[in-house]
């Protein structure tokens, strides 16, 4: 609600909108996708609804929106914004839709072999980011607070051993650090090792 004079256009899944009408947003600036439409934002900006792995919703009516994942595509760039997704054959179909995809923003943390289905595994990071093509990936879903029973750092700790050993450009962000994406530097900075525990 605090942001809601700020934001322009609102893009979700389809029956998101329905929320956003509830808390005082104008129908003319929600736009709601199914899978696989899109949206032009402005001349050279589009919006990509794709699919993703999670249910959405919780209490007596789950799943009456639609989960999903995003593509931005600019003049210079695409974006990828994969929210919350367990690891499927979506992520090749994108892949091979868009083909070499600029920057994705894939969850990592917050996991439970028990979820695997509806978050992304560590297991699956790497293989999540060859699917897509991405050049770049920047992780999020992590070190906020504790939903999972892993360690809050572990998923930092896991992305940069694949980052590693894998030669990803990956971008591990420090918590509330703004990241530039055209002048970010590519070194893998193991910010959580500094820390105090």
């Amino acid at each position: 609600m605090a942001l809601k004079d700020r934001v322009g256009k609102v893009i979700c899944g389809l029956g998101v909108g329905e929320h956003f009408e509830y808390w005082g947003f104008n129908v003319s600036r929600i736009i709601e996708l199914d899978w696989n439409e899109e949206a032009v934002l402005d001349p050279g900006f589009i919006i990509y609804c794709l699919p993703a792995r999670h249910f959405s919703g919780r209490g007596f009516s789950p799943n009456s929106t639609l989960w999903a994942s995003f593509l931005l595509q600019t003049p210079t760039q695409k974006i990828y914004i994969g929210g919350d997704s367990g690891y499927d054959t979506h992520y090749v179909t994108i892949g091979e839709r868009f083909g070499e995809i600029d920057l994705a923003v894939l969850e990592n943390g917050q996991y439970d072999k028990d979820w695997r289905y509806i978050h992304l595994m560590p297991e699956y990071l790497r293989q999540t980011i060859e699917d897509l093509g991405a050049k770049q990936t920047v992780t999020v879903h992590h070190g906020k607070y504790a939903l999972a029973n892993h360690a809050w750092d572990e998923p930092l700790k896991n992305a940069a051993r694949i980052a590693e050993a894998d030669s990803l450009d990956l971008i591990l962000p420090v918590i509330r650090e703004v990241v530039r994406l055209h002048t970010y530097s590519p070194k893998l900075r193991k910010w959580w090792e500094e820390i105090d525990k």
